[in-house]
């Protein structure tokens, strides 16, 4: 497993998704995924830069483990912010037009759609 500590700040999504893409570029993960994981880390490091700390600053963790035989990958993101659980929300109205839909969730709704599994876990510091 590798990991990276780095501010929770929306000008660090980018380094978030590089060091992941890194590890998915160096086990042969496809294109597709790839992008794929691409949206989620984006989405999930920026609810955290958003929520955990917002207005003030703090660090998040990155955490990359990678199993070979079948390729697979799991993501973990680790901050010591407020508690935030963005898969609570439920899930936008699909059926009604852009217009008529509440503002926000489509990012978490993409998620939850394009990835085997995603979870939250709130865990009280030194627990």
């Amino acid at each position: 497993m590798k990991e990276l500590t780095i501010e929770a700040t929306p000008e660090n999504v980018d380094k978030a998704i590089e060091f992941v893409d890194e590890m998915l570029e160096k086990y042969g993960c496809g294109m597709k995924e790839q992008m794929a994981i691409d949206v989620a880390v984006d989405e999930l490091f920026a609810n955290i830069a958003h929520y955990a700390y917002n207005p003030e600053t703090g660090y998040a963790t990155v955490k990359v483990d990678v199993i070979k035989d079948p390729l697979s990958v799991e993501i973990t993101f680790v901050d010591n912010g407020k508690p935030y659980d963005p898969l609570a929300k439920a899930d936008p109205d699909t059926t009604q037009s852009i217009e008529d839909r509440e503002i926000g969730g489509m990012g978490i709704f993409i998620v939850k759609k394009s990835m085997d599994a995603v979870n939250y876990e709130y865990k009280a510091r030194g627990a």
